[in-house]
């Protein structure tokens, strides 16, 4: 054995990246568009949020979808002013889906709370300027599957939706999550396999989690240029999902891996989304936030990441 088998493909994801780079230079001159997403920043407020964001220069927001119930959750005129007053932008929305309003559930007032949670989630991304809903399919947080019908349930659920997605021009994107975290849908093949299930028009894409891949996937870049065209948000933490730079993860392979996909290119994100070590993330949201934390966080993930693209690039 000449080279271990991650190597081949990091050898073979770097030749397409030069071809790309020898024969169309021209689209490697947009740099990949990046966002965080502020679901983990706790209890803080937008407007504190935003304010960090803007200090460490990312353009766009990654909004956590607090529409829980009609009352709750944030409101658009005033979002859109808090957001403009620091010069942000909405790429998407992070949708939330724990055992409340879980779309594979075997009781039905769950999946119906669901159905409710995205009719307020999806109308709210269009009307903040955002272009994908991330959708689970099944509870975070909820390992255990119900029984062996609940990818099927979840995709007929889902597809009960499909029309709103259309009707609001937002992508439905698919997010796997490692087995220790979902009972379903865990490999970018499990994603297609679920968007094939729901057979629906605004059902067609994906959100991948570099951590959850990590996990799940045999080879995180593979995994992205197998995602293709589909793939609309990316989250990204380093591999203890910590901040970049922190720990071992391979970014040079997954920039690479994007610009070979032609992930610079339109509405496709970036998003960062280091959560820390653990199982269920969710209680995270229900935090107190640490500030200067958070804003080292921020700032040493953003770096990092643009002087890597800058090397990768000047290769």
């Amino acid at each position: 054995m000449l080279q271990q088998h991650f190597e081949e493909s990091n050898i073979k994801i770097q030749e397409r990246f030069r071809e790309l780079k020898k024969k169309s230079p021209d689209q490697l001159k947009s740099r990949l568009k990046l966002s965080w997403s502020n679901w983990a920043f706790g209890r803080e407020s937008l407007a504190g949020s935003a304010a960090r964001l803007a200090k460490s220069k990312v353009p766009y927001i990654e909004l956590h979808g607090n529409h829980y119930c009609p009352d709750l959750g944030y409101k658009v005129d005033e979002t859109l002013k808090i957001l403009s007053d620091h010069g942000l932008k909405v790429s998407g929305v992070c949708g939330m889906f724990s055992a409340d309003n879980d779309l594979a559930c075997n009781r039905a007032v769950c999946r119906q709370a669901a159905i409710d949670y995205l009719d307020r989630e999806v109308p709210f991304t269009k009307a903040v300027g955002g272009t994908y809903l991330l959708v689970v399919p099944g509870a975070v947080g909820r390992p255990k599957a119900y029984d062996n019908v609940e990818f099927e349930r979840s995709a007929e659920t889902l597809a009960m939706r499909g029309d709103l997605f259309v009707k609001h021009g937002i992508k439905a994107a698919i997010e796997p999550i490692r087995s220790a975290e979902v009972s379903l849908v865990h490999t970018v093949e499990d994603s297609k396999r679920y968007l094939e299930q729901v057979g629906h028009p605004g059902v067609g894409h994906i959100n991948g989690d570099v951590y959850h891949m990590q996990s799940e996937e045999r080879h995180i870049g593979d995994a992205i240029v197998n995602a293709g065209g589909q793939l609309v948000n990316l989250h990204m933490a380093d591999s203890n999902r910590c901040a970049m730079g922190e720990g071992a993860m391979d970014l040079a392979t997954i920039i690479r891996a994007l610009y070979v996909i032609g992930y610079n290119q339109g509405d496709r994100f970036v998003t960062f989304e280091p959560l820390g070590p653990g199982g269920d993330p969710y209680p995270a949201m229900h935090g107190i936030p640490d500030k200067p934390k958070l804003d080292s966080l921020v700032e040493t993930s953003i770096r990092y990441f643009r002087d890597c693209e800058e090397m990768v690039l000047a290769e």
